[in-house]
């Protein structure tokens, strides 16, 4: 197995709009810290396979489709969008939209150009994957009192004498660190963890970092201020909890999914799978416009109360319900892609949209090594609530345009494609 790497920076000019919250008082106003587009490339001498991921909040599939017709390069290309909400608006919309220009243009360039550099850096590669929890960073942001725990997975690149090349990281927790309020560009959560990550690991090692089933979670009820140095603060969170997995001082109790190691054979290889999967329409929200009024109220009633957590969870609904007066006209169907690959030992699954972390458990569950799950990956349906969660009348599923059960056959559809490529691997 040969592994590369290639990261080109996406510049964004001053006075460009900004996506993620809805309430942003104006276009940028600069940079805190810069955007990148980054590629990792597997290649087992037959078969090549891409994973790119760009500081944008969403990848529609018009973006995705423009991408993998600029890099005919990969066998097949998985582009991720981290989900940052300091980054340019890219049409994000529940049930998807069209890219504005010039972004989808201009992040499907920075693509192929990253990608183009991850090929020409590819070199013998073995690695592992590490799987651990995650404390004190993010939780259910709509469970205020819950624990802050969440799943946290690396997979570790290292070159034939053993020395770490490079690790991705998936971290299902939303990048909202920065507040609504903020003008400047930056990665935010993402973009923090990477750079506490270079540091640590040192000049020479690569680091990238995707976000995973990260639909529910975010930092809410974790972080302690919405700067810089917040960021940071959390960010070494992770970097740390990441060194820790990296290096164990005790066995893991978890199987490890390993790449394959050069010389193994071509059904250890590389190989991969896709299903556009039907999703049913939400169908019960009713008229949105009444809705919003209803949840002003709501809203107005928290504050007069003083609770900043009640503040804080009914203005969550109210922007969910928002969400729906100013969304796209409702496609006639609703559908997305579903990908799954096989890496040497390394399974991966890529979802749409945001899904909850629990489609990530259940296809973690139905297979007896490690799966890393994406999320943001070659299509925005909007969120992607587990069943349980539409009894709950919180942001995700007020604005979800995915029926219940739309989750699992998602999750389900990525466990057949792996169990195919398991199938495939064993002739």
């Amino acid at each position: 197995m040969r592994v590369g790497h290639g990261t080109v920076m996406l510049p964004v000019p001053a006075g460009t709009p900004m996506g993620g919250y809805l309430d942003r008082p104006g276009p940028s106003t600069g940079v805190l810290d810069p955007l990148e587009v980054t590629a990792i490339t597997w290649y087992d001498g037959h078969r090549r396979f891409a994973l790119a991921v760009a500081d944008v909040i969403c990848v529609n599939e018009d973006l995705a489709a423009r991408a993998r017709a600029a890099v005919p390069e990969a066998g097949e290309l998985w582009l991720a969008a981290t989900h940052t909400h300091a980054g340019p608006e890219t049409g994000c919309v529940p049930g998807g939209a069209p890219t504005p220009q010039p972004w989808r243009d201009l992040i499907a360039e920075a693509t192929r150009a990253a990608v183009l550099r991850a090929v020409a850096t590819e070199r013998p590669a073995s690695g592992q994957v590490r799987q651990g929890d995650l404390r004190e960073v993010g939780g259910d942001r709509s469970r205020p009192s819950g624990t802050p725990v969440v799943p946290l997975d690396v997979l570790v690149v290292r070159d034939p004498a053993g020395r770490t090349s490079g690790v991705l990281v998936v971290l299902p927790v939303h990048p909202t660190v920065l507040p609504a309020a903020g003008r400047l560009i930056s990665a935010d959560l993402v973009g923090a963890v990477r750079a506490a990550l270079r540091a640590r690991l040192g000049p020479g090692v690569w680091v990238v970092v995707a976000t995973g089933a990260a639909g529910d979670i975010s930092t809410r009820h974790t972080r302690r201020g919405t700067d810089r140095a917040e960021l940071n603060r959390l960010g070494a969170l992770v970097a740390e909890r990441c060194l820790e997995l990296l290096n164990p001082t005790a066995p893991s109790p978890e199987p490890d999914g390993s790449l394959a190691k050069p010389g193994r054979s071509e059904s250890e290889g590389v190989g991969w799978a896709a299903e556009r999967v039907r999703l049913g329409r939400v169908d019960g929200n009713g008229d949105p416009e009444a809705l919003v009024a209803a949840l002003r109220g709501a809203l107005a009633e928290a504050v007069a109360g003083g609770d900043p957590v009640a503040v804080r969870m009914a203005r969550s609904r109210l922007d969910g319900a928002r969400v729906l007066t100013g969304s796209a006209p409702a496609r006639p169907t609703l559908d997305a892609e579903v990908g799954a690959a096989r890496l040497g030992g390394v399974a991966l699954a890529a979802l749409p949209g945001e899904p909850f972390l629990g489609v990530r458990d259940l296809i973690r569950a139905s297979r007896p090594e490690p799966v890393l799950v994406l999320g943001y990956v070659n299509g925005y349906p909007g969120y992607l609530p587990t069943a349980d969660a539409y009894a709950r009348a919180e942001y995700e599923v007020l604005a979800a345009q995915a029926a219940p059960g739309s989750a699992e056959r998602l999750a389900r559809t990525a466990a057949d494609l792996l169990h195919e490529l398991d199938e495939r691997r064993g002739r």
